[in-house]
């Protein structure tokens, strides 16, 4: 048996593994997700009413975590 293969755990922690390239990505979209939840949080009723959502839909999206990049508003569900 060769001494280079991975058993089943270890190959499993090896594909989970936090890449640079990953990091950087979600790092990005959490940036992205700063700039356009504080855009969202600046537009006045009617640009809100144009893109159908409530001002209270854009203060929740807003006070979100840059980190919580999960799809959880109400109107991704449209």
């Amino acid at each position: 048996m060769s001494g280079t293969a991975l058993s089943r755990p270890v190959a499993r922690a090896a594909r989970g593994a936090v890449r640079p390239a990953g990091w950087l990505a979600w790092l990005a979209r959490a940036l992205h997700a700063i700039e356009t939840r504080r855009r969202l949080a600046e537009m006045d009723d009617r640009m809100l009413k144009d893109i159908g959502i409530t001002r209270a839909d854009a203060l929740q999206e807003a006070s979100r975590a840059p980190w919580d990049l999960a799809r959880s508003a109400p109107w991704h569900m449209r």
